[in-house]
């Protein structure tokens, strides 16, 4: 991260890192859809600390659970110390990500295979932040 992506406290931007966490969940998600999609939620996002300039941002996107046309993207984040190699996670954030045809409209997306107990982890978990998400709709 450089100066450009600065605050005046010296540390990055929380919208420069957001914007990388958009953008690497959307990834995620034209992998596995084969299809463009758009960002319909972000859950929660939590910074467990600052990036500062001169960090190297690692950021990593995984489809954790599908339904219809929208996916679950679960994204973490880490500032590794280019000069040691050490890495400290700074952020985790989850995405929902809706696929669209080319005429912009909702279109089904393939199933997510759950190969490992880790998948099916992140599947369950994706189901239960779904429910509460969904949740005040219904009142």
């Amino acid at each position: 991260m450089s100066l450009a992506h600065a605050n005046h406290a010296g540390n990055v931007h929380g919208g420069t890192i957001l914007k990388m966490v958009d953008e690497a969940a959307a990834l995620a998600a034209i992998k596995h859809s084969h299809k463009r999609v758009v960002t319909a939620a972000l859950d929660q996002m939590t910074f467990d600390r600052p990036v500062q300039v001169g960090d190297l941002l690692v950021v990593e996107a995984q489809v954790n659970q599908v339904w219809r046309s929208s996916m679950e993207v679960g994204v973490r984040v880490w500032a590794e110390d280019v000069s040691s190699g050490e890495q400290e996670k700074v952020a985790v954030a989850y995405l929902t990500m809706v696929a669209l045809s080319e005429d912009a409209k909702p279109v089904n997306v393939p199933a997510l295979e759950l190969e490992t107990e880790e998948d099916s982890r992140r599947a369950q978990q994706a189901e239960t932040r779904r429910t509460h998400r969904l949740q005040p709709r219904k009142v």
